[in-house]
């Protein structure tokens, strides 16, 4: 049986690894342009954009090579976010898709490929197609007889900061001064400028890349930089961003951390969403805020962890707001994935509107998560991980638990929802050490 080689957000892993090698990032290539050739139409064009690790440029070329073997047009954007490319693709008519090179918020030492469609990312039946190319030009002879072009492509930033600007009056951030942590990542050039055209007093910090400090201790996953930024400025908000720039934690100016649940609670004033009747979490979204939800005769739907899967919930139930606790924030109105710039501009035009500066919507349930590394991925289903799992929620008759693996890291997920804090510590940390002796 032939392995899918995507996973929850496209491909990822350590450089190096299968498939994220020259030889399979050739054929990946390759297979990349007959699909576009086949499935495209008349538009044979690709925009490609990378974020800051070292290995982008090794990815790159080796897709290149592979890309150029059909009559294709490739335009290299260099660094440019995650979110830059999906809506110049999906907001434009110049591309048929477009290749993002990023492992997101995972270290410098691991890579990943992202592919986005008119349509969003790409689907399931378009994964299907692409892997059955990839296993197919290992056997098939390479032909030169119609090769592609690459061009050098220098307008994402200006026609992206252009769309955005489209969302917001001139200056509306004038007085306002905002922290920001671009994690030495996609976002380094764009997030300061676009705050600074609508009036903000920036102070950022993690803008060098040096190809190996992206994400290192900083950015989304690792709040702490921004959170004394804050305090020592003064500041009225902070947003660290991650890697690629798809996702966003916010600080409140007393220095508080806000995650994707907080947003999305502020978010609900906005006067674009306050009369959706529920919004699409994930199984994590906090209880907490499933409460606050229904004190205002909304609904929470919860979908599986990944924007994809909250953006099929959004369109199955015909919603505008979505996301997830990580940081992913999913507005319809403006694009059908994450953009972290957007939404912090978006979260700093709510607290104008009204006046919550501190983002405090709701009474969180303690939550207590832990990773547990693993080599592979075995069936949770099956004896005896099963009973343990099993044994352990019925230790929580007020609480929640979720096991589940990382659809982008080597990682198994252990998620303890209580109203005791202290037992759902115990817990989490008990059924950690139960598992890790099965796994």
């Amino acid at each position: 049986m032939r392995k899918n080689l995507f996973g929850t957000d496209g491909i990822r892993g350590p450089v190096g690894n299968q498939p994220l090698t020259q030889q399979s990032l050739i054929r990946l290539g390759n297979a990349l342009g007959q699909w576009v050739i086949q499935f495209h139409g008349e538009n044979k064009t690709i925009l490609i954009g990378h974020d800051t690790r070292k290995s982008c440029s090794f990815i790159k070329a080796a897709l290149h090579t592979g890309l150029l073997l059909n009559p294709i047009t490739i335009y290299d954007a260099q660094v440019l976010p995650t979110p830059t490319v999906s809506q110049l693709v999906q907001k434009t008519d110049l591309f048929a898709c477009g290749i993002i090179i990023s492992a997101s918020h995972n270290p410098h030492q691991d890579n990943g490929i992202k592919l986005i469609t008119k349509h969003g990312k790409l689907g399931e039946e378009d994964e299907t197609m692409l892997t059955e190319l990839f296993y197919e030009n290992e056997k098939n002879k390479i032909h030169y007889n119609h090769l592609g072009t690459q061009e050098s492509w220098p307008d994402g930033q200006r026609l992206y900061s252009a769309h955005v600007a489209s969302f917001f009056e001139p200056n509306f951030l004038r007085g306002i001064t905002v922290a920001l942590d671009c994690a030495h990542g996609a976002t380094y050039k764009i997030a300061p400028s676009l705050f600074k055209q609508f009036g903000a007093y920036t102070h950022v910090i993690n803008r060098h890349p040096n190809g190996t400090n992206i994400n290192h201790e900083c950015g989304s996953v690792y709040p702490e930089q921004l959170q004394k930024e804050v305090i020592k400025h003064n500041a009225d908000a902070g947003f660290a961003f991650d890697g690629d720039g798809d996702r966003v934690i916010a600080v409140n100016k007393n220095g508080e951390v806000k995650n994707g649940d907080d947003i999305l609670a502020l978010l609900l004033a906005h006067s674009n969403y306050k009369k959706q009747s529920a919004l699409v979490g994930t199984c994590i979204t906090n209880y907490g805020f499933e409460r606050f939800l229904q004190q205002h005769d909304k609904k929470l739907i919860r979908a599986a962890v990944g924007d994809k899967y909250v953006v099929q919930k959004l369109y199955e139930h015909d919603l505008l707001l979505g996301g997830e606790q990580s940081g992913h924030i999913i507005m319809r109105d403006y694009l059908d994935s994450g953009d972290g710039i957007f939404t912090a501009l978006r979260v700093l035009q709510t607290m104008i509107q009204t006046s919550n500066w501190t983002m405090n919507s709701f009474t969180t349930y303690p939550q207590v998560q832990i990773n547990i590394p693993i080599y592979e991925k075995k069936d949770l289903s099956k004896e005896p991980i099963a009973s343990i799992i099993a044994t352990h929620k019925t230790r929580l008759p007020d609480g929640r638990l979720v096991v589940r693996y990382s659809g982008t890291e080597n990682v198994l997920r252990i998620m303890v929802e209580d109203t005791d804090a202290t037992h759902a510590e115990f817990l989490a940390h008990d059924l950690s050490h139960a598992l890790q002796n099965q796994l």
